[in-house]
């Protein structure tokens, strides 16, 4: 176990202990994930290529008899609030607990608890940062999910929880995200990135081990908070989603770039630019895969890999039009000062970008983009395992 997700066990411990006054029955954990590549594709059954990385939301449980989920949480809401079992409803919460409502809620209607559940105390620390495109919900759906299943006594595979924990993000939380926060959060690994076909979910691992190579995965936090319930998420959603029926594909990842010229003659210039998005992406994703195929990232394919993440971050920010000011300056910096490519991570208006940097110009990379935002808070990461049981 890393020393990141063993630091955020031991503070949900405290937590609990603090708050309920007893030890918890056990500790589980789940990770935040950088997408490395594949940008607003997973909703469109397409590919995407996430990693894990050393920064957990963790949560201490123990069970309850009398039909209530207690929930108490270390990132500023330090009260208890208290949700009956019976109460459980999409739209009931509002506000941070609907996370871990909703998958109490998704887990209990597909029977992934047993009738008898009496409820739980949980207590959680994360060391995720809110609204930063590093999926801080899919963590704590992903941990929250283990933990209430491991509490009743019944296992649950990856595969399952992240299929109920983006359910309960989608129907109880009412946020339209596809399926990447959740797979990425609970099938992640060590040193590796996950090939992820979003329709099938065939996931393939690639080793991804970057100090090897002498290369580092640094992430620019913007500090832009979003909230993809009320931002544009949903509406380059519901964009794609048309612009597929006009064209007549079940979904935007069954056109080639060689249909682009068709949909031009059907759809409106907006809608045109969305779906040239989504089709280049894909492909993007798919060459960034060929070239971790062929050996470490180094020579002529790091200088690919690079380009192919600016490329991206390009794509987004002109075609899709999800990103910001402050993404714009942060990726430009990170290029500037020697990074071999950059982009935009996440959902975008607003949270995190990468950069791809050899170790030797790390600090050179850091100074300039801190000069050119210097509320961005910067923190390199590694890809780390999945959600588990610390004990």
């Amino acid at each position: 176990m890393s020393i990141a997700a063993q630091e955020s066990a031991d503070a949900a411990r405290r937590i609990f202990e603090s708050v309920y006054g007893a030890a918890p029955t056990g500790i589980w954990a789940a990770p935040g994930r950088v997408n490395v590549i594949g940008e607003h594709t997973d909703y469109n059954a397409g590919f995407v290529l996430p990693m894990g990385i050393d920064r957990y939301t963790a949560v201490a449980a123990a069970p309850r008899l009398d039909g209530v989920l207690r929930l108490v949480s270390s990132g500023g809401n330090t009260g208890v609030v208290e949700i009956a079992l019976t109460s459980l409803a999409p739209g009931a919460q509002k506000d941070w607990t609907a996370y871990p409502a909703g998958v109490a809620w998704a887990l209990g209607g597909a029977g992934a608890l047993p009738a008898g559940f009496t409820g739980a105390d949980l207590a959680y620390s994360s060391a995720v940062p809110v609204g930063s495109g590093l999926s801080s919900s899919a963590a704590l759906e992903c941990a929250t999910g283990l933990a209430l299943t491991g509490l009743a006594g019944q296992p649950i595979s990856p595969a399952e929880l992240a299929r109920l924990t983006q359910l309960a993000e989608n129907r109880y939380a009412g946020v339209p995200c596809g399926p990447l926060d959740q797979l990425s959060s609970a099938f992640a690994a060590a040193d590796a990135v996950l090939h992820i076909d979003t329709r099938s979910f065939d996931i393939a691992v690639h080793p991804f081990a970057l100090r090897d190579a002498d290369l580092a995965l640094l992430v620019m936090n913007t500090k832009v908070q979003h909230q993809h319930g009320e931002s544009g998420y949903a509406d380059r959603r519901a964009t794609c989603e048309r612009a597929a029926e006009a064209l007549g594909v079940p979904a935007l990842r069954d056109l080639a770039f060689g249909d682009l010229e068709r949909a031009a003659t059907v759809l409106d210039e907006v809608s045109l630019r969305r779906v040239r998005h989504v089709v280049t992406e894909n492909e993007r994703v798919n060459r960034f895969v060929s070239l971790l195929q062929l050996g470490p990232l180094e020579g002529p394919r790091l200088n690919s890999a690079g380009e192919l993440l600016t490329a991206s971050h390009l794509s987004l920010r002109d075609d899709f039009e999800v990103s910001c000011a402050e993404l714009d300056t942060v990726v430009d910096a990170a290029l500037r000062g020697g990074a071999h490519g950059a982009r935009m991570t996440g959902g975008g208006f607003g949270g995190c970008a990468i950069a791809l940097v050899s170790v030797d110009r790390l600090d050179r990379v850091t100074e300039t983009v801190t000069d050119a935002l210097p509320t961005a808070e910067l923190f390199t990461v590694t890809a780390d395992r999945g959600a588990f049981q610390v004990y």
